[in-house]
C-alpha cells in the first residue's frame, strides 16, 4: 500500500496553525468516544488510543481530562457523526469526517466550503467506493514476519504488513482494529506506536495541477477552519 497513507490526513496544525484547534477537537472526539464507550482506557481500547495520539500532538492533560470528566457526567452536547463525500479541483476525491451537534448547520458550512473552492459535494456513497477504510499501526521494529505471526496466531485479518527503515506498517480492515491492537500490544510490551488509527486510503490518486493548487488549497484550509470537521482525506497528490 505505501507509506504514502502518511499524506492523506490533512493536518489542522499544518494548514492553520491554530493549536486551539487541535484542542478542541482533541477534546470533542474523546469526550464522544467517553461516552459512547466509557471512561475508563484500560476497558475503552479506542479511548486509550485516541488519548496516546492526543498527547504526541502536545495535547495538554488538563483538554484530555476534562473531556473525559465532562463524559462521566452525563450532562453537555449530544454530537453524532457527519461524513460528507465530494470532488475538489482537479476532480481530485475529499472525505470529510465531522462530529456535529446540529447537523443542518454543520452540511452549510461544509457545502460552502466546496462551493467557495470551485468543487461540488456529492451525494452519500458518491466517492467512498475509491478508498478503503484502513485500520493503520507502523512502530519500530525489526521483523515484519514476527508480527505478521503474532497477529495470525490472534486470527487477526491482515490485509498487508510493509518493513521500511525499521519500521513495520500493519495494514487491516477497519472491524479489525481493536482484535489487531490488543495482538500487538500483548506480544510486544514496549510498543510505541508512531501511527495508531483508522484511516480512508484512496486506491488511485489524482495529481493536482499548478492552475488547481491554490483552490485545493482553499478547499483545505476552509475545511479546517470549520469547527465541526474532524478529519479530512483526499486522493490529491499536489
Amino acid at each position: 500500500m505505501g507509506r504514502a497513507f502518511q499524506n492523506r490526513k490533512e493536518s489542522i496544525a499544518k494548514t492553520a496553525a491554530a493549536k486551539s484547534k487541535v484542542y478542541s477537537r482533541y477534546g470533542r472526539e474523546i469526550y464522544v468516544c467517553a461516552k459512547q464507550g466509557g471512561s475508563d482506557p484500560d476497558a475503552n481500547l479506542a479511548l486509550r488510543s485516541l488519548i496516546d495520539r492526543a498527547k504526541k500532538d502536545q495535547v495538554p492533560s488538563h483538554v484530555i481530562e476534562k473531556a473525559i470528566d465532562k463524559a462521566q457526567g452525563g450532562a453537555g452536547e449530544d454530537f453524532a457523526a457527519a461524513r460528507y463525500e465530494g470532488y475538489g479541483p482537479g476532480n481530485c476525491m475529499v472525505i470529510v469526517d465531522c462530529l456535529t451537534d446540529n447537523p443542518n448547520r454543520t452540511f452549510g458550512e461544509v457545502r460552502n466550503c466546496f462551493t467557495k473552492s470551485k468543487s461540488k459535494i456529492g451525494e452519500q456513497g458518491s466517492v467512498m467506493h475509491s478508498f478503503e477504510h484502513c485500520a493503520i499501526f507502523a512502530f519500530k521494529h525489526d521483523s515484519e514476519d514476527d508480527v505478521l505471526e503474532t497477529l495470525m496466531e490472534a486470527d487477526v485479518d491482515v490485509t498487508d504488513v510493509e518493513f521500511e527503515q525499521d519500521t513495520v506498517t500493519v495494514f487491516a480492515p477497519h472491524t479489525e482494529y481493536a482484535a489487531a491492537r490488543q495482538a500487538l500490544t500483548g506480544a510486544f510490551q514496549s510498543i510505541d506506536f508512531e501511527v495508531d488509527e483508522i484511516q480512508f486510503l484512496p486506491h488511485v490518486t489524482s495529481t493536482i495541477s499548478e492552475e488547481d493548487q491554490p483552490m485545493f488549497e482553499r478547499l483545505m484550509d476552509m475545511l479546517n477552519d470549520c469547527d465541526d470537521v474532524q478529519k479530512i482525506y483526499h486522493n490529491a497528490e499536489v
